[in-house]
């Protein structure tokens, strides 16, 4: 899992991209999650797009849940107010236990970029069935907020005091 040396345990994650319009090749919020998750060393397992339908999210999230080998599930777009943005509806009934904390300092990093419109990203994170589960918004930059200010540390195993990765690597289930 580590070296010796307290090393990175890499993770197993999954990106899913919610959009009515995008596919592979205009998806710039999951390539930048990917990105973000291959440079901090960890591996992708599964990507995949799926229209803003609350049902197909939740398919998608669900099989993930219950895939031993998925540890980290990362969802992009779907969580504003508008039109079909159902991502939160979708995925909090899967949730075995919500992250307050992670909308509320996600939403206070974003007020440094985009101000009050802040208050209109509905992003989440839980965990389900030792598989830590965020919901960003659809932008690549408040994804790379997100990942930037929150998910890089959280998602590292050798970060202090606590992280969320010693939650889902197996024989750990700790903080530290």
């Amino acid at each position: 899992m580590s070296d010796e040396r307290g090393g990175l345990v890499p993770l197993n994650a999954a990106v899913l991209t919610v959009s009515d319009t995008r596919d592979e090749s205009t998806d710039r919020s999951g390539k930048t999650l990917v990105q973000s998750l291959d440079e901090a060393g960890h591996r992708l397992i599964d990507k995949r797009i799926v229209v803003d339908d609350v049902y197909r999210i939740r398919a998608v999230v669900a099989e993930w849940i219950a895939d031993p080998a998925i540890q980290v599930i990362l969802t992009t777009g779907g969580t504003g107010f508008t039109g079909r943005d159902s991502t939160p509806e979708a995925v909090s009934v899967l949730l075995d236990k919500t992250i307050d904390g992670f909308g509320e300092l996600f939403r206070h990093l974003s007020w440094q970029e985009i101000g009050s419109s802040t208050i209109q990203s509905r992003c989440l994170g839980g965990l389900a069935n030792a598989t830590v589960v965020f919901c960003l918004p659809g932008s690549t930059g408040a994804c790379r907020t997100a990942w930037q200010g929150i998910l890089r540390e959280q998602l590292d195993s050798r970060h202090q005091p606590c992280n969320y990765a010693n939650l889902v690597i197996p024989g750990r289930g700790t903080h530290g």
